[in-house]
């Protein structure tokens, strides 16, 4: 909205500038035009001889020439006045679609970068015509858009390659540990430390793997689509977590239906729900409730897990979606887990040109809406 008044504000200032030219120039056109006819009168009275002598006749010629002259300069005024209140109208028309016209450029400019976003920095505007100063701003944006498409493909090709190479010493101190244990007779610190150590390796390697999906969904590369039926994704990372949600004393609740199906990588739309029904389950007081859905409308195949619990800010759900963000643990009810988890989901929703919404009712709880292209058959 802000940026549609900033364009009308230009608009109507071209148009203004446009107008007041005109009009100003019209003005001084019809001042010059005035002082002429008025300059003619004088000059025509002055030529009608007019000394105490003359006739009555003579002074009559006088008369009668000064009043047609007098009508005349006042119609040539109303006429002139009249064509100016025309032209003017005209002026504000004719400057409405100037300044249009020349704007136009520039609003094609602005919506092509306002269709631009972090999953296609690879387009560029490529504005055709003269090298003037519309093609050299449409230049610099290209350029931009190229810079950011380094630095974004730079930092994911990081991220992926760290996460590989870090996963070689985790996998010797995961063979170490089992030698230590291994021996005959260890020693119960050893076992007790190694248990530890264990615990502690697999929760980097789980957040190495979850940078490994992220890298791989905020690339946008899909590397298939297929028809992926969201309700058994659901009933798969129900099944594999089946004991911590029986330990936590957890009442699920299912309803949806069967063309509720998305398109899309089933690897990272299994991922998408495995982490969703993770937070459902983490997140959650014991003797606890979730409540699950799909659906389908129109070309759009939505899921929704809802949670009880304490109420949250809504204000902070939006930091939820950021690597690394969580929130308290009195107000989740687990201090466990990375931060990855909801950014891996909005990740993966947004490459598959979909969307993830939270909301925190005021009963308590998180709802988590994912939103999901339809598969067409």
């Amino acid at each position: 909205m802000a940026r549609r008044a900033l364009r009308r504000t230009v608009r109507v200032r071209f148009t203004a500038l446009y107008t007041g030219l005109f009009l100003g120039s019209g003005a001084l056109l019809l001042a010059l035009a005035y002082a002429f006819a008025t300059g003619s009168r004088r000059s025509v009275s002055q030529q009608v001889p007019g000394t105490g002598g003359t006739s009555d006749q003579l002074r009559q010629v006088q008369a009668e020439l000064a009043d047609a002259h007098a009508t005349q300069t006042r119609q040539l005024l109303l006429g002139c006045l009249l064509a100016f209140a025309v032209m003017a109208v005209l002026s504000v028309l004719l400057g409405t679609g100037m300044a249009r016209r020349v704007l136009r450029p520039l609003r094609e400019i602005t919506a092509a970068t306002q269709a631009i976003s972090a999953a296609n920095l690879d387009r560029r505007l490529a504005v055709p015509g003269p090298h003037d100063e519309v093609k050299d701003l449409a230049d610099t944006i290209d350029g931009l858009l190229a810079r950011l498409e380094a630095s974004f493909a730079a930092q994911r090709r990081f991220v992926a390659d760290a996460s590989h190479e870090l996963r070689t010493p985790l996998t010797t101190m995961r063979a170490s540990l089992d030698v230590a244990v291994a021996k005959p007779d260890p020693a119960p610190q050893t076992v007790a430390l190694a248990g530890r150590l264990r615990t502690e390796l697999d929760r980097v390697d789980g957040l190495l793997s979850g940078l490994l999906v992220l890298a791989r969904a905020e690339h946008g590369a899909l590397r298939e689509r297929t028809a992926v039926p969201l309700a058994g994704l659901v009933a798969d990372a129900l099944a594999d977590r089946a004991d911590q949600i029986a330990v936590r004393r957890l009442t699920v609740t299912l309803d949806g239906t069967d063309d509720a199906v998305g398109s899309g990588d089933r690897t990272l739309l299994a991922r998408l729900v495995a982490n969703l029904v993770d937070n459902a389950v983490v997140h959650n007081a014991a003797g606890g409730w979730i409540r699950i859905s799909t659906a389908a409308t129109g070309a759009e195949a939505r899921l929704t897990i809802a949670t009880g619990g304490a109420v949250l800010d809504a204000a902070q759900l939006a930091e939820l979606t950021r690597p690394f963000r969580r929130l308290a643990a009195d107000r989740t009810g687990s201090d466990t887990g990375s931060g990855l988890g909801l950014s891996i989901v909005a990740a993966i929703a947004a490459a598959h040109h979909g969307s993830l919404d939270l909301a925190a009712p005021a009963t308590g709880g998180l709802t988590a809406t994912v939103r999901l292209p339809r598969d067409a058959a």
